[in-house]
């Protein structure tokens, strides 16, 4: 095994112990101690000399104290850093050691959330550096014993799971567990651990590694400092096994885990650190109904960090990018289900409530990545070029979420976000808003704002809706207005004049409609120039390889037909394409004989589009990306200005719409896709 060379950035009673083990083992040796002053850092390598640990004892070791941890991620000789700052920084240096080159394992939790955390994984893919959360307990010989018992089948199919991680420690409100500035509580200290196990063994039952839950109901009791110190909460998968999970820092708790099955059921007495931090043995209970406890005893010959640190060094030298055991995947959704029982049981941090100065992860000032991949428009009357992708603002609820899913936007080069004053009450609208104040970017990026949806599809519904929305998003206008649906019966004088006068008062730049047919377009246009008025430039109707047989939603359109494309082509108007890739039709949610779907179904199958789809998949394989990206080129590559309207709810699902920049079709191309050759 190649030996892996560490930084420890903190130095707590963890980082102490991860640092003996690494000291201890054959894979890994400690290069530097990170510490916000050098009196600490020095400190900690004088207490590992004082505890006799192997090397740092002998005096002859080269491990340097840093009272900077810049210093230490700019030092060239640690090759992996191990995170033990206080969870609220966990992000912040784990992404600043990615993208300083560095293997990445953080200690648990591996941030507050689960958006930092996709913030995290991303920056570590980026830099194609390994990347780990710190979850000890999964690398064990008897988790993974546990583990191949169920796969086994001893005890049947699971049906109930019971995991419980609590112990009760001296109220001190400044301390990393009661303190809420430095996210204490249980639920992220240790409730991390019960939720991984119901995660990991729910997995196991049916042999899929790990799953994350389908509902999750939780409680807590929240203390003096806002955190909680004792909770529980119910999860269920979608294999039908329940889990009951509970946490504490203020009471005991058995810290045990009960696996029920149809046909007995497994114990674990000590779950979390097995046969114990310095290694020996441990003990499974196997019983089954009609027969006599069964003890598995499991011998673990290493210290748990030891194992751990050997892990990592074993995953870099074989080159992986993240753990089996322990993946990246399994990390994000353990984190999705720890937001949804804080979120249940009422409990935010305040990191994550304040109004103002929201910080970018890396705590760095926000800016476009060098070689950043996006493309930009110019549309006629928006003061600046515009990204073809446009953040669609329709599924951000919190401000974690938002902040991370649009700082990544940004640093990949896109500027363009598309919000509606029907979007989520106005949540939406609010958030995109303070995100921009916080950042101080509004002159940087270019805002879609849409009103006038079904039932208020009206002209005097625009001005006052045009105007709330402008006040949530902090702004005195939008760059680009959409009307969001058409009532034909309504003159289009009373449109056009009345957005002519929200122009003229600077309200707004340009505007057009979204999901108007192409004779009422031609109808505005044609009044606005008998009038000497400025007419509808932009169009945002459903644009895509497949084209829609019928509307998803009530009113909406489509303009994929030949003569509304042809029609945007010879009058130069930018479309701002929605469901540009056909709600998952190029992806393996459709197919002649898949029938889930049904709102898919009804708008997209139809023997025209299973061929384009058909064709789609022919020119990925010869292109090497995923018949998605196919589809989205196909509407980046019309003729007339396109930008296309993607609505992300992960940084990985953000990286993956980038990847239509690789792709160049030619007209040939196009047309073939689109059954024109």
């Amino acid at each position: 095994m190649s030996g892996l060379s560490w930084g420890i950035l903190g130095t707590g009673a963890i980082a102490h112990a991860f640092a003996r083990a690494v000291a201890k083992s054959d894979s890994g040796t400690l290069a530097r101690i990170g510490s916000r002053t050098p009196e600490s850092a020095a400190a900690f390598i004088a207490k590992l000399q004082a505890d006799q640990v192997p090397a740092v004892a002998s005096g002859a070791s080269d491990t340097k104290a840093s009272g900077d941890y810049d210093a230490l991620l700019a030092d060239p000789a640690v090759e992996a850093v191990y995170i033990a700052t206080p969870h609220t920084s966990h992000a912040q240096w784990a992404v600043r050691a990615a993208e300083a080159g560095k293997h990445v394992l953080v200690e648990k939790p591996a941030a507050l959330n689960h958006a930092d955390t996709m913030a995290m994984a991303e920056a570590a893919r980026a830099a194609k550096v390994f990347f780990m959360e710190a979850f000890m307990y999964r690398l064990a010989p008897q988790t993974r014993k546990l583990v191949e018992l169920i796969e086994a089948g001893e005890i049947g199919s699971v049906r109930m799971i019971e995991a419980s991680f609590g112990f009760r420690a001296p109220f001190n409100a400044e301390s990393r567990l009661f303190s809420n500035a430095l996210g204490g509580g249980g639920i992220m200290d240790v409730g991390l651990y019960p939720v991984s196990m119901a995660r990991l063994v729910a997995g196991a039952n049916d042999g899929r590694g790990f799953l994350d839950p389908v509902s999750v109901q939780g409680k807590a009791r929240l203390g003096r400092t806002g955190v909680d110190e004792w909770a529980a909460a119910l999860l269920q998968f979608d294999n039908d096994v329940i889990a009951q999970v509970s946490t504490a820092v203020s009471a005991w708790l058995p810290n045990t885990v009960n696996i029920f099955g149809e046909t007995g059921s497994l114990h674990l007495a000590g779950p979390w650190h097995a046969a114990g931090i310095e290694g020996g043995s441990s003990a499974i209970e196997l019983r089954r109904f009609g027969k006599e406890t069964q003890t598995i005893d499991v011998t673990q010959d290493k210290w748990l960090y030891e194992i751990e640190a050997d892990h990592v060094a074993d995953c870099v030298a074989r080159g992986l990018p993240e753990s089996p055991l322990v993946p990246v995947a399994d990390t994000l959704g353990n984190m999705r289900a720890l937001d949804a029982w804080r979120a249940d049981a009422g409990f935010a941090y305040q990191a994550e409530s304040r109004h103002q100065g929201w910080p970018i992860v890396s705590r760095r000032t926000l800016a476009q990545r060098p070689g950043a991949p996006m493309q930009m428009r110019a549309i006629e009357g928006v003061a600046r070029p515009v990204s073809a992708l446009v953040m669609g603002c329709d599924n951000q609820t919190t401000m974690p979420h938002a902040a991370v899913q649009f700082d990544d936007f940004v640093m990949q080069g896109g500027n363009c976000f598309d919000t509606a004053h029907l979007y989520g009450g106005g949540i939406m609208e609010k958030l995109l808003g303070r995100w921009i104040e916080d950042r101080g970017i509004r002159d940087d990026v270019v805002l879609i704002c849409k009103g006038a949806h079904t039932p208020d599809c009206r002209p005097d519904a625009v001005r006052p809706q045009l105007e709330e929305s402008l006040d949530r998003l902090r702004t005195d206008r939008a760059d680009i207005y959409f009307l969001h649906r058409d009532d034909p019966q309504v003159p289009i004088a009373e449109w056009v004049d009345l957005l002519n006068e929200l122009k003229d008062e600077g309200k707004l730049s340009v505007f057009g409609g979204s999901n108007w047919s192409m004779a009422r377009m031609q109808e505005a246009n044609a009044y606005a120039a008998a009038n000497g008025k400025q007419g509808f430039t932009v169009l945002s109707n459903n644009f895509s390889l497949a084209r829609m047989n019928n509307p998803i939603w009530p009113g909406v359109m489509s303009c994929s037909d030949d003569a509304y494309r042809t029609w945007l082509e010879e009058t130069g108007t930018a479309l701002f394409s929605w469901s540009s890739q056909a709600r998952g039709f190029f992806t393996e949610r459709a197919g002649p004989d898949i029938k889930a779907d049904t709102d898919l179904m009804n708008a997209f199958y139809s023997d025209d589009n299973f061929e384009r789809r058909r064709r789609a998949y022919e020119l990925s394989d010869r292109k090497g990306v995923h018949p998605m990206t196919i589809a989205l080129a196909y509407v980046l590559g019309q003729k007339m200005p396109t930008c296309a309207l993607i609505g992300p709810r992960t940084l990985a699902e953000l990286r993956t719409s980038l990847d239509v920049f690789q792709v160049e079709l030619s007209d040939q191309e196009i047309a073939w896709l689109d059954l024109r050759d």
